[in-house]
């Protein structure tokens, strides 16, 4: 199963809106019916047969108004990033000083995927069009890499030392690639937190870290 699509729902400008101490829900709006209007398209006639002025016509806006959202089409599935690194990063920054590292690197995924799963149907429709493409496959694997740098030096920010945040930055990434291919893969009604929770353990449980 492929790795694509972990950043999914989040990594859109129309899916997360992020404020401290306070998360807005999605909403439908232009960008929100681009986004859908895309997805479906891609999934009809595959990402490299769609073109922007057809998801601007599904949606019923113009391709100046695309733009005025996304640099390409591309961005539809990608657009988002830097909301996602700066959920994560700031909850790792806000845990309390006594957490163990790779428990507010849990934590933080934890949040992130209480997000993910509003929109579940999303989520598999950008898993799958991504999985179809290998240039996109390539880019999502970089934007993971570049999660995972982010959460090292959050880690290195609060104290801790190399090799020691690389590690566990890396492994609350591949905790989460876990939990959430289970979440796309089992019934839409699983609690994609507690996967996130429950994947942790089992990395706990084979390394005997706290």
């Amino acid at each position: 199963m492929s790795v694509a699509a972990i950043t999914l729902a989040l990594m859109s400008g129309a899916v997360i809106r992020y404020y401290h101490r306070g998360m807005a829900r999605w909403k439908p709006d232009s960008r929100g019916r681009l986004e859908q209007a895309a997805l479906a398209l891609y999934e009809e006639r595959g990402f490299e047969n769609t073109t922007v002025a057809e998801i601007a016509a599904r949606a019923g806006l113009t391709e100046r108004t695309f733009f005025r959202y996304f640099a390409d089409k591309r961005e539809v599935l990608f657009g988002g990033a830097g909301a996602l690194q700066d959920l994560l990063v700031r909850a790792v920054a806000e845990a309390p000083a006594d957490v163990a590292p790779l428990r507010a690197v849990g934590d933080a995924l934890g949040a992130a995927g209480g997000l993910l799963q509003e929109r579940p149907e999303f989520s598999r429709q950008r898993q799958a069009v991504i999985a179809s493409n290998v240039e996109l496959h390539e880019r999502e694997l970089i934007k993971l890499a570049t999660l995972a740098a982010a959460l090292a030096d959050a880690l290195r920010d609060r104290g801790v030392k190399d090799p020691a945040a690389s590690l566990t930055a890396e492994a609350g990434i591949a905790v989460f690639r876990v939990a959430f291919e289970r979440w796309v893969g089992e019934p839409l009604d699983r609690d994609l937190p507690q996967l996130i929770s429950d994947s942790l353990e089992e990395l706990r449980a084979v390394t005997g870290s706290p």
